[in-house]
């Protein structure tokens, strides 16, 4: 009876997210109003270009593309249209059209609904965008069944959150730590208790993984102040000091940012050792918490090198053409680590390290606590019934 009351709960608890996904949807971020009521977008496919007002400034183009576009969708669709895409010179925000290409098209209407410009503004890509997506999902759940549906709909509820709730807030000018010391341990919360159930091992996760993320504030908070760093070296960050939001406290975003991005690593960390200590009481029901405590270290132990390692990986993925650069120009190590990007990856990549190392004895300490002498969570476990 308590294995069907807990597959009960389980599947009240993934209606109940289900809602919220479907809630948070249409919530409004109320920046809406900022967009364009006057642009029309579209897809388009590109019939042919005119190349010759392009300058080739050594290893870049500048100047102006001639783009003849025929509208595939939307008001306009059927017609052929012609667009300008100028080229600044900057590989990075630059884009050259083909013959075949598909372009997110913007055209910019006059008060009677004409067409005042044609802005061939990027690439298409959201039909790949989503055949990846809907990959993703099939594959999830082809593999991971009901355990893999719980994944995705966490998935879901975790961007939902971050572009509905985070993003709104922080652009208004919220406290930017508290909020997403907060919007993380709804996150922990509502991902771990999904995957895991509303179970003693599903709580030991989570209270294992808000205490490494706490302790990863923590530590950011105080050495991104000793570091002398500040949130302007955040992608476009100037951007929105110029866009008119001044008032906001970029140090504090960079703070969020660091403890942020590892808290997903720090709840893979976190269940490796909770459920791997429920195994361990399952099979040994007597077992004390001392020793029930020993095992969760010993399972960290063996966890967190790897984990630590993917985390400079996976920083140092984001930022290896910058330490090419300084190789090649022969900038010595002193000088390079002493910049202030490459400072700032230095601490996002240990500061989390520091969690992902705290979170193993956490978890091993509140598993002691609530899985001892209570079973384990075997027939706690939703997915096992």
């Amino acid at each position: 009876m308590r294995g069907t009351s807990l597959r009960d709960a389980d599947k009240l608890l993934s209606l109940i997210f289900i809602g919220l996904c479907l809630a948070l949807w249409f919530v409004p971020t109320g920046f809406e109003a900022r967009v364009d009521n006057e642009a029309v977008r579209c897809k388009a496919e590109v019939l042919d270009t005119d190349d010759h007002d392009l300058q080739r400034l050594g290893m870049v183009l500048a100047g102006e593309q001639g783009v003849t576009l025929r509208v595939l969708d939307g008001p306009f669709q059927g017609r052929v249209l012609r667009g300008v895409n100028p080229l600044l010179g900057q590989m990075d925000r630059d884009k050259v059209f083909r013959p075949g290409d598909s372009a997110l098209v913007v055209f910019t209407l006059n008060q009677d609904g004409s067409i005042r410009y044609v802005n061939p503004q990027e690439h298409y890509r959201l039909d790949l965008e989503l055949l990846l997506l809907g990959m993703f999902a099939v594959l999830l759940l082809a593999f991971g069944g009901w355990t893999g549906a719980k994944a995705l709909l966490s998935f879901a509820f975790a961007a939902l959150m971050i572009w509905k709730v985070l993003v709104p807030l922080l652009l208004v000018g919220v406290d930017p730590v508290p909020l997403s010391l907060g919007i993380t341990a709804l996150l922990c919360a509502a991902i771990i208790f999904l995957v895991a159930g509303l179970t003693r091992k599903g709580l030991t996760a989570f209270l294992g993984a808000f205490l490494g993320v706490l302790a990863s504030c923590v530590l950011a908070e105080v050495f991104t102040s000793a570091f002398h760093l500040h949130g302007a070296i955040l992608p476009f960050a100037e951007t929105l000091l110029y866009s008119g939001y001044a008032h906001l406290d970029l140090t504090a975003i960079f703070i969020s940012a660091v403890f942020l991005a590892s808290s997903g690593a720090v709840m893979d960390l976190a269940m490796d050792v909770a459920a791997s200590m429920a195994e361990v009481v399952d099979k040994k029901p007597g077992i004390g918490r001392g020793e029930a405590f020993v095992s969760g270290v010993r399972v960290g132990r063996a966890v967190v090198g790897t984990m630590t390692t993917t985390l400079l990986l996976a920083y140092s993925g984001g930022y290896v053409t910058l330490l090419m650069a300084f190789m090649a120009q022969g900038v010595p190590l002193a000088n390079t680590f002493n910049l202030i990007y490459v400072a700032a990856e230095v601490l996002k990549t240990l500061v989390g390290s520091f969690g992902l190392v705290l979170v193993a004895p956490f978890t091993a300490a509140a598993g002691a606590l609530l899985l001892a002498g209570h079973g384990g969570g075997r027939s706690e476990d939703p997915a096992r019934n």
